[in-house]
């Protein structure tokens, strides 16, 4: 019996058996061996009947935005394979990113408060042979998820929604006029149906016919205690050269019953890469070292573990019309991110108002809503970056060669000060971050660019070029298109829905959404 295999038997709940389940999945993943789902079928003829505004399969994120727009009016249905409940696992985000739910009325500051379970500082960032660098009020907050969905549901509920709980998604047929979606013994006939059931949804198997992933990121982790009491985290940390042609990083916080420490690393989908099985085995050798503690102190509470697919072909758009992939359906997220809560949240405004608009113009066919998920520079020059933290399964590389670099990126962000690093941090890339990052690498490390050329590659520096200079587009161009805002409101709900989506692609693919949090 392998280490993890011994130690993941103990916990409560079985996870060595959902290891086991998800290694399958990688491991066809990687083989290209997944069968492809045919879900979504096409019928010319209209329904005669249409009971929903909108129907969401997927309720764990998807009560997020359900709740939203049940708010706003619209007859909404969320169908849940299972019992929606949040697990017992906190979800990592910064404060200010989670007034979102304030500013659209879904909590009160009294109840937004009640869904912090814990709270940190300061985070550091480390990286073998370079020097430290410390940040406040960063991923910081711990929210329950448990609480945090039962209140939302609560509200969905209140607000004229309907909640169908242990009803998996089955099919789909798209109408001209709706949709009708099949789950177990029902049928629903919506306007318009929301795909939030994550990356391995049925709906987006199918949309991207069997495609490799262009990028993974594996992660294994636990929540223990018997680990020193630390009220300080680590954001990313790496204290080993490349091994296994990985490079390995370390997140890791306080938690409510104990202390979470995440192993993650980036990668290609190459058959031969390693399990999640094998990363926990390494995980389990390196944590007493990192977390300096040997492992028969700690008590393991839980076992956190997965894979997240990244495309650069995302966000997904729309295959048919009436039917929206929302959240890590869409691959929202940058290839540097886990997904899930963060990216849902960063966007939640933003398809709040982008599918209450598409609904009451009735902008419901592929091209419209395609504009729901629009380029985003700023997140695309973000694979470069991936690709300078990764390593090929036959590239030759320097042991240290990851960290020597990032320890020259974090060190430059960081002598450019808070409005540099804290976007960067939080999945945001803004051009004048961007740009000040690289002339200051560039003056005081100029034959750095020369040991990252050969293992990013010359195609993957000039497609990012392309994506930078978009970026710097973007940035220009959206100051000036913010100033044309109060004239939209005159024209007719079709125009203000193709206007706003014009902005919104502005300000989201330049970073403009973002706004730091003052001191």
């Amino acid at each position: 019996m392998t280490l993890t295999a011994e130690i993941l038997s103990q916990i409560p709940g079985n996870p060595l058996e959902g290891l086991r389940r998800a290694d399958e999945l990688w491991r066809s993943l990687r083989e290209r061996t997944l069968p492809i789902p045919m879900v979504v079928q096409e019928c010319p003829e209209l329904i005669a009947t249409i009971e929903w505004d909108v129907v969401i399969c997927g309720g764990t994120l998807g009560i997020l935005l359900g709740a939203a727009l049940a708010q706003r009016g619209w007859r909404v249905a969320l169908l849940e394979r299972g019992n929606l409940r949040g697990r017992d696992q906190e979800w990592n985000i910064s404060r200010q990113e989670l007034q979102v739910f304030v500013e659209l009325a879904l909590l009160t500051e009294t109840e937004l408060q009640q869904a912090i379970a814990t709270e940190y500082n300061p985070a550091r960032i480390s990286f073998q042979g370079g020097t430290d660098v410390w940040v406040r009020d960063v991923l910081n907050i711990g929210v329950d998820p448990v609480y945090l969905l039962e209140t939302l549901k609560q509200k969905f509920l209140t607000y004229g929604g309907q909640l169908f709980e242990q009803t998996p998604f089955d099919g789909a047929i798209v109408h001209p006029n709706g949709v009708v979606v099949r789950a177990g013994q029902r049928s629903f006939r919506t306007r318009l149906l929301l795909d939030a059931m994550g990356h391995f949804s049925p709906i987006v198997q199918q949309a991207r016919q069997g495609k490799s992933p262009d990028a993974v990121c594996l992660v294994v982790g636990t929540c223990a205690t018997g680990i020193p009491r630390n009220n300080a985290g680590d954001l990313i940390a790496s204290f080993t050269p490349v091994q296994n042609q990985c490079q390995y990083f370390w997140e890791a916080f306080p938690a409510r019953d104990g202390r979470t420490t995440y192993l993650f690393t980036y990668l290609d989908a190459h058959p031969d890469r390693l399990s999640l099985e094998a990363l926990f085995d390494e995980y389990f050798r390196l944590l007493p070292e990192y977390q300096n503690v040997s492992l028969d102190q700690m008590q393991f509470k839980r076992a956190l573990f997965g894979f997240f697919p990244c495309y650069r072909q995302s966000p997904l758009k729309p295959t048919w019309d009436r039917i929206l992939p929302i959240g890590d359906s869409s691959g929202s997220q940058s290839p540097l991110s886990f997904g899930g809560f963060g990216a849902m949240i960063r966007h939640l405004s933003r398809l709040t108002s982008g599918i209450h608009e598409a609904l009451q113009s009735d902008q419901l066919q592929r091209a419209p809503l395609a504009l729901l998920h629009p380029y985003q520079p700023n997140l695309a020059v973000t694979w470069l970056f991936q690709r300078s933290m990764s390593v090929g399964m036959t590239q030759p590389i320097a042991p240290d060669q990851i960290n020597t670099v990032l320890a020259i990126v974090f060190q430059a962000m960081e002598t450019l000060g808070t409005p540099v690093l804290k976007p960067f941090l939080q999945d945001v890339v803004q051009f004048p971050a961007l740009f000040e990052t690289l002339a200051q690498t560039t003056l005081t490390h100029p034959t750095l660019v020369f040991k990252i050329i050969p293992q990013v590659g010359l195609p993957t520096l000039i497609n990012w070029l392309f994506h930078y200079t978009c970026l710097f587009g973007y940035a220009a161009l959206y100051p000036l298109a913010r100033g044309l805002a109060p004239w939209i409101k005159n024209l007719s709900p079709i125009q203000q829905y193709y206007c706003h989506r014009w902005l919104q692609a502005l300000e989201y693919g330049s970073g403009g959404d973002y706004r730091l949090e003052k001191e």
